[in-house]
Protein backbone atom coordinates (compact mmCIF):
# COMPACT_ATOMS: atom_id res chain seq x y z
CA UNK A 1 0.00 0.00 0.00
CA UNK A 2 2.47 2.73 1.04
CA UNK A 3 4.62 1.76 -2.10
CA UNK A 4 1.33 2.66 -4.25
CA UNK A 5 0.84 5.70 -2.64
CA UNK A 6 4.89 6.68 -3.33
CA UNK A 7 4.77 5.44 -7.17
CA UNK A 8 1.23 7.82 -7.41
CA UNK A 9 2.82 10.59 -5.73
CA UNK A 10 5.95 10.71 -8.01
CA UNK A 11 3.78 10.11 -10.96
CA UNK A 12 1.55 13.45 -9.95
CA UNK A 13 5.16 15.03 -9.51
CA UNK A 14 5.96 14.51 -13.11
CA UNK A 15 3.18 15.37 -14.48
CA UNK A 16 2.79 18.49 -12.28
CA UNK A 17 6.80 19.03 -13.20
CA UNK A 18 6.17 18.93 -16.90
CA UNK A 19 3.13 20.90 -17.01
CA UNK A 20 4.91 23.66 -15.45
CA UNK A 21 7.65 23.05 -17.82
CA UNK A 22 5.67 23.43 -20.61
CA UNK A 23 4.09 26.42 -19.61
CA UNK A 24 7.51 28.23 -18.81
CA UNK A 25 8.95 26.75 -22.30
CA UNK A 26 6.38 26.77 -24.65
CA UNK A 27 8.35 26.46 -27.39
CA UNK A 28 9.37 22.89 -26.35
CA UNK A 29 12.86 20.94 -25.72
CA UNK A 30 16.04 22.09 -27.08
CA UNK A 31 18.92 20.55 -28.44
CA UNK A 32 21.60 21.67 -25.57
CA UNK A 33 24.34 20.27 -27.92
CA UNK A 34 24.39 22.82 -30.91
CA UNK A 35 27.36 24.36 -31.09
CA UNK A 36 29.22 21.94 -29.62
CA UNK A 37 31.42 19.19 -31.30
CA UNK A 38 31.65 15.40 -29.82
CA UNK A 39 34.18 13.65 -28.69
CA UNK A 40 34.67 9.96 -29.35
CA UNK A 41 34.75 7.38 -26.49
CA UNK A 42 35.45 3.88 -26.39
CA UNK A 43 35.49 1.46 -23.48
CA UNK A 44 38.80 2.61 -22.24
CA UNK A 45 37.46 5.94 -21.30
CA UNK A 46 35.30 4.34 -18.66
CA UNK A 47 36.38 3.54 -15.81
CA UNK A 48 34.90 2.21 -13.09
CA UNK A 49 35.13 3.11 -9.54
CA UNK A 50 34.37 0.34 -6.95
CA UNK A 51 34.22 -0.82 -3.34
CA UNK A 52 38.50 -1.94 -3.30
CA UNK A 53 37.37 -5.22 -2.26
CA UNK A 54 34.57 -6.10 -4.52
CA UNK A 55 35.14 -7.64 -7.88
CA UNK A 56 33.82 -5.13 -10.64
CA UNK A 57 30.83 -7.56 -12.12
CA UNK A 58 29.16 -7.43 -8.77
CA UNK A 59 28.55 -3.69 -8.54
CA UNK A 60 28.77 -2.70 -12.32
CA UNK A 61 27.17 -4.27 -15.44
CA UNK A 62 27.24 -3.23 -18.91
CA UNK A 63 24.28 -5.25 -21.06
CA UNK A 64 22.40 -4.21 -24.11
CA UNK A 65 24.09 -0.82 -24.20
CA UNK A 66 22.80 0.26 -20.48
CA UNK A 67 25.55 0.37 -17.57
CA UNK A 68 23.71 -0.46 -14.43
CA UNK A 69 25.27 0.51 -11.64
CA UNK A 70 25.19 -0.61 -7.76
CA UNK A 71 26.84 0.48 -4.03
CA UNK A 72 25.65 -0.23 -0.65
CA UNK A 73 26.08 2.07 2.05
CA UNK A 74 28.16 -0.85 4.26
CA UNK A 75 30.36 -0.94 1.33
CA UNK A 76 34.28 -0.18 1.53
CA UNK A 77 35.25 3.33 -0.44
CA UNK A 78 37.17 2.93 -3.74
CA UNK A 79 40.63 2.84 -2.48
CA UNK A 80 42.43 1.64 1.00
CA UNK A 81 43.68 5.06 1.03
CA UNK A 82 40.13 6.75 0.92
CA UNK A 83 37.93 8.14 3.45
CA UNK A 84 35.31 8.91 1.20
CA UNK A 85 31.66 7.34 0.92
CA UNK A 86 30.83 3.76 -0.63
CA UNK A 87 30.47 4.31 -4.59
CA UNK A 88 30.41 2.78 -8.14
CA UNK A 89 31.18 5.36 -10.88
CA UNK A 90 31.79 5.87 -13.96
CA UNK A 91 34.74 8.50 -14.06
CA UNK A 92 35.12 9.51 -17.54
CA UNK A 93 38.91 9.44 -18.72
CA UNK A 94 41.21 10.79 -21.69
CA UNK A 95 38.94 14.16 -21.60
CA UNK A 96 40.17 16.00 -18.39
CA UNK A 97 39.68 19.81 -18.58
CA UNK A 98 40.83 22.76 -17.15
CA UNK A 99 39.22 25.53 -19.91
CA UNK A 100 36.35 25.94 -22.12
CA UNK A 101 33.12 24.44 -22.17
CA UNK A 102 32.64 21.36 -21.97
CA UNK A 103 28.80 19.22 -21.65
CA UNK A 104 28.15 16.00 -20.71
CA UNK A 105 24.96 14.13 -21.96
CA UNK A 106 23.27 10.76 -21.15
CA UNK A 107 20.17 8.74 -20.76
CA UNK A 108 19.66 8.11 -16.73
CA UNK A 109 17.19 5.86 -14.71
CA UNK A 110 16.91 5.66 -10.89
CA UNK A 111 14.68 2.95 -9.44
CA UNK A 112 12.49 3.61 -6.44
CA UNK A 113 14.01 3.36 -2.83
CA UNK A 114 17.87 4.83 -4.17
CA UNK A 115 18.12 8.03 -1.70
CA UNK A 116 20.67 9.75 -0.29
CA UNK A 117 23.13 9.71 -3.48
CA UNK A 118 24.95 11.45 -5.98
CA UNK A 119 24.52 9.99 -9.65
CA UNK A 120 26.58 12.85 -11.29
CA UNK A 121 29.46 15.06 -10.95
CA UNK A 122 32.03 17.37 -12.54
CA UNK A 123 34.72 16.65 -10.22
CA UNK A 124 37.13 19.30 -9.24
CA UNK A 125 36.43 22.84 -7.56
CA UNK A 126 38.67 25.13 -5.17
CA UNK A 127 38.02 24.91 -2.12
CA UNK A 128 35.14 22.24 -2.12
CA UNK A 129 35.83 19.04 -4.57
CA UNK A 130 33.02 19.17 -6.83
CA UNK A 131 31.61 21.88 -9.25
CA UNK A 132 28.40 20.42 -9.35
CA UNK A 133 26.67 17.94 -7.77
CA UNK A 134 23.13 16.13 -9.09
CA UNK A 135 21.90 13.77 -6.21
CA UNK A 136 18.76 11.84 -5.69
CA UNK A 137 16.49 12.34 -2.21
CA UNK A 138 13.27 10.37 -1.55
CA UNK A 139 12.93 10.60 -5.30
CA UNK A 140 13.38 13.91 -6.43
CA UNK A 141 16.73 15.17 -7.96
CA UNK A 142 18.29 18.02 -6.06
CA UNK A 143 21.69 20.12 -6.64
CA UNK A 144 23.65 19.44 -4.34
CA UNK A 145 21.11 18.72 -0.88
CA UNK A 146 19.09 21.94 -2.36
CA UNK A 147 17.25 23.18 -4.50
CA UNK A 148 15.22 20.41 -5.70
CA UNK A 149 15.28 20.47 -9.86
CA UNK A 150 12.99 17.85 -10.88
CA UNK A 151 10.27 16.76 -7.98
CA UNK A 152 10.06 12.89 -8.91
CA UNK A 153 12.86 11.47 -11.03
CA UNK A 154 11.65 7.64 -9.99
CA UNK A 155 11.38 4.83 -12.34
CA UNK A 156 11.63 6.95 -16.02
CA UNK A 157 14.49 7.59 -18.24
CA UNK A 158 15.55 10.90 -18.08
CA UNK A 159 17.66 12.85 -20.64
CA UNK A 160 20.59 14.95 -18.79
CA UNK A 161 22.52 17.37 -20.32
CA UNK A 162 25.37 19.20 -18.05
CA UNK A 163 27.08 22.24 -19.80
CA UNK A 164 30.26 23.44 -18.15
CA UNK A 165 31.57 26.83 -18.75
CA UNK A 166 34.97 26.90 -17.01
CA UNK A 167 36.21 30.23 -18.23
CA UNK A 168 32.17 31.75 -17.80
CA UNK A 169 32.09 30.21 -14.57
CA UNK A 170 28.81 28.57 -15.13
CA UNK A 171 27.28 25.10 -14.90
CA UNK A 172 23.69 24.33 -16.41
CA UNK A 173 21.38 21.81 -16.08
CA UNK A 174 19.11 20.37 -18.86
CA UNK A 175 16.39 17.34 -18.18
CA UNK A 176 14.60 16.35 -20.93
CA UNK A 177 15.95 19.42 -23.37
CA UNK A 178 14.63 21.81 -20.91
CA UNK A 179 17.13 24.30 -18.81
CA UNK A 180 15.60 23.06 -15.13
CA UNK A 181 18.89 25.10 -13.23
CA UNK A 182 21.99 27.45 -14.09
CA UNK A 183 24.53 27.62 -11.49
CA UNK A 184 27.91 29.92 -10.97
CA UNK A 185 31.14 27.92 -11.03
CA UNK A 186 33.29 26.45 -8.76
CA UNK A 187 36.37 26.86 -9.40
CA UNK A 188 38.96 24.68 -9.87
CA UNK A 189 42.40 23.55 -12.31
CA UNK A 190 40.96 20.20 -13.31
CA UNK A 191 38.25 18.58 -14.19
CA UNK A 192 36.24 15.74 -14.89
CA UNK A 193 32.21 14.38 -15.54
CA UNK A 194 31.18 11.09 -13.71
CA UNK A 195 28.32 9.16 -13.32
CA UNK A 196 27.12 6.41 -11.25
CA UNK A 197 25.96 6.28 -7.14
CA UNK A 198 28.25 7.71 -4.71
CA UNK A 199 26.60 7.75 -0.95
CA UNK A 200 26.19 10.82 0.81
CA UNK A 201 24.00 11.97 3.78
CA UNK A 202 20.94 9.76 4.86
CA UNK A 203 21.72 7.14 1.70
CA UNK A 204 19.53 4.28 1.52
CA UNK A 205 20.92 0.80 2.08
CA UNK A 206 20.77 0.01 -1.30
CA UNK A 207 21.83 2.91 -4.61
CA UNK A 208 21.38 2.11 -7.95
CA UNK A 209 21.47 4.23 -11.24
CA UNK A 210 21.28 3.29 -15.23
CA UNK A 211 23.30 5.07 -18.08
CA UNK A 212 23.13 4.92 -21.35
CA UNK A 213 24.11 7.02 -24.70
CA UNK A 214 26.66 8.54 -22.79
CA UNK A 215 28.41 11.18 -24.31
CA UNK A 216 31.29 13.97 -24.23
CA UNK A 217 30.91 17.61 -26.08
CA UNK A 218 33.13 20.28 -26.21
CA UNK A 219 32.52 24.09 -27.35
CA UNK A 220 33.70 24.71 -31.06
CA UNK A 221 36.35 27.40 -31.25
CA UNK A 222 36.07 29.63 -34.33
Amino acid sequence: MASNIVVLSCLLCICLFELLSYQAFSWGPIDATKGFISLHLNHSNFVIQRPYDVPEHLRYSFKHGVHKLWVYSTDKPHSPTSSTNPRTEIRIHGYDYSSGVWQFEAHGYVPNGTSGVCIMQVFGASPHATTPMLRVYNGSLSYYRAPVIVPCIYNRWFKLNVIHDVDGSSVKVYIDGILTYEAPGRGGTSHYFKCGVYAQNDDSYYMESRWKGIKIFKKCDY
